[in-house]
C-alpha cells in the first residue's frame, strides 16, 4: 500500500477502490463508516465495504484467492 498516516481512512478507501478497479470489481457501497465520525466513537475508523450483488462477491473471492497463490 502507498504510504499514508494510519488514520488517513479517506486515503485507505481510496487505495482499496483503485485495487478493486484494477481487479474488475466495483463495490457501490465502499466509503468510511458514518460511525467514524461519531464524537463520541473514538479511532481506529472503519471502512464500510457495503452490500454487492453475487457476481461482484464471486469476482472479489476470485482476485483474493489469486493473489493468495502468488
Amino acid at each position: 500500500m502507498a504510504d499514508s498516516a494510519p488514520d488517513d481512512v479517506h486515503a485507505c478507501v481510496e487505495q482499496l477502490r483503485t485495487a478493486l478497479v484494477a481487479n474488475g470489481i466495483t463495490l457501490p457501497s465502499l466509503g468510511v463508516e458514518s460511525m467514524s465520525f461519531a464524537a463520541a466513537y473514538a479511532a481506529p475508523h472503519l471502512v464500510a465495504l457495503g452490500n454487492c450483488n453475487l457476481a461482484t462477491a464471486h469476482a472479489l473471492a476470485a482476485a483474493l484467492h489469486k493473489a493468495a497463490d502468488r
